[in-house]
């Protein structure tokens, strides 16, 4: 589908004289080509795209700030790109603008191996920044699939299949440098594991999605390589099975460091694409970190809980190849739901509830995806309570997007009513916005009060989150 025209702030001859001091600036790292504007106005959702007027790649901080200067005199919008994996629309350009691919800014600038902490720039990837560390004995968990990079990871405050264990990058981030709406760097915080000192405006910046600010550098935390690593696979004949499985594991506190869920349809979309041949059957993919012994153990209580409950044709494996496999193809999930239909895309919804509901909310969820008739894998970070529908769809088919649409939203309104929320780690975006105020209430006009103190002229990522 072709980009849809933008609804522009400025006039094209106000825009025209914003881009030709951001020329002077940036010389060839400035470009109008339509082809990188394109690539610049989509992420990986199903909403439509919006081209920026220009984009820029900056190489520091201090040009980050001089370009904001540049785009606050002229009331120019400014849109925040990584590596384009969002799921929601955070990277269109709804207004027009810029966009500032931060994807050149990729050094890591400091590790503290003795701290367990590292301070990389936004355009650093998870998987560059665990290859730099590899020989330190450390390693960053954080893994939402994609090849992220570390700036947009903290910008939709991103999780994913270590999350059970590890946490998500809220508890992850010590520390952001952020350029704000009128170019001021400041800096959310030192290297301390903890302060009291002031409101905690590192939280504030992680998962604001380029609303606020544009994060330039990012401390985080490190972990040690556990000594053994074992992946584990479990097949049920019911989703109920396994899901109890999963509510019992974590009830009886088994440090589990990935356990993820996978329907039948979504196993079956595996196997084609990745090459694999799993029972096509609900599907535990597990793993354990820790000691030898340890994780042994902790493999033998799942498998004995699992076995209650239904569970079968239990395997493990130590060997880093065969784990690499088993991982990639679940991380490559989404690719395989979408070549279930040729010429098709994949609308990934992503709901959370507490765990106690978990079993209940995705029984409903499966009996409405029968009832709708919908091509829907079914794959979740179900340790923490967080699951996503690979829903495949004909873009061009308004009566599919339609009944679509109508589900998702039933989806989420399952979700809020089980105390739980309309995204766990994609964000808002665009895609979500009229579920904000039926999650928050009136916190969402604090946000906004914040959202106007800081970005007065609404410059950073408009028409994101809320509107204005």
């Amino acid at each position: 589908m072709a980009p849809v025209a933008a609804q522009p702030r400025l006039t094209p001859a106000a825009t025209e004289m914003a881009l030709a001091a951001l020329k002077q600036l940036l010389g060839d790292r400035l470009t109008t080509a339509q082809a990188v504007r394109d690539q610049h106005g989509r992420d990986e959702s199903w909403n439509p795209p919006f081209p920026p007027d220009a984009v820029a790649f900056p190489h520091s901080t201090e040009e980050v700030s001089e370009i904001v200067k540049i785009c606050a005199a002229h009331g120019l919008p400014i849109i925040p790109y990584g590596a384009g994996t969002s799921l929601e629309g955070h990277v269109t350009a709804l207004q027009g603008g810029i966009s500032i691919d931060l994807m050149q800014m990729n050094k890591v600038l400091q590790v503290n191996a003795e701290d367990l902490d590292v301070v990389c720039q936004p355009g650093v990837t998870r998987k560059q920044l665990n290859e730099y560390l590899r020989d330190t004995g450390l390693f960053f968990p954080i893994d939402p699939g994609a090849n992220a990079s570390i700036g947009g990871m903290v910008s939709t405050r991103a999780s994913g299949t270590n999350a059970v264990r590890y946490g998500t990058m809220r508890e992850n981030v010590l520390a952001l440098t952020v350029v704000m709406a009128d170019g001021r760097i400041i800096r959310t915080s030192k290297r301390a594991k903890k302060s009291a000192a002031g409101y905690d405006l590192t939280r504030l910046f992680t998962g604001s999605e380029g609303t606020l600010g544009i994060i330039t550098e990012i401390t985080l935390k490190l972990y040690g390589i556990p000594e053994a690593m074992s992946s584990a696979i479990c097949s049920f004949a019911t989703l109920e099975g396994a899901v109890n499985t999963v509510i019992q594991t974590i009830q009886a506190g088994i440090p589990v460091a990935r356990i993820e869920l996978l329907d039948d349809v979504q196993v079956d979309a595996i196997n084609r694409y990745s090459k694999l041949d799993m029972p096509v059957q609900n599907l535990l993919m597990l793993e354990f970190h820790g000691t030898e012994a340890a994780v042994a153990e902790q493999a033998e209580m799942v498998q004995s809980i699992a076995s209650d409950h239904g569970g079968n044709n239990f395997q493990w494996t130590t060997k880093p190849e065969e784990r690499a496999r088993l991982w990639q193809a679940r991380h490559d999930a989404a690719y395989a739901s979408k070549a279930l239909r040729k010429g098709c895309e994949v609308w990934a919804t992503d709901v959370c509830v507490p765990i106690s509901r978990l079993a209940e909310c995705i029984l409903e969820t499966k009996e409405d995806v029968v009832k709708t008739g919908l091509t829907a894998p079914l794959v979740g970070h179900v340790g923490d309570g967080n699951f996503h529908l690979a829903i495949v769809l004909d873009r061009n088919n308004p009566a599919e997007i339609e009944t679509i649409e109508a589900f998702n939203e039933r989806l989420v309104h399952r979700a809020l009513r089980m105390d739980g929320t309309c995204t766990g780690e994609h964000g808002i975006g665009r895609g979500k916005m009229k579920y904000l105020t039926a999650e928050h209430g009136e916190a969402v006009a604090v946000m906004r009060a914040i959202k106007k103190a800081l970005d007065p002229d609404n410059l950073m990522n408009p028409g994101k989150i809320f509107s204005i």
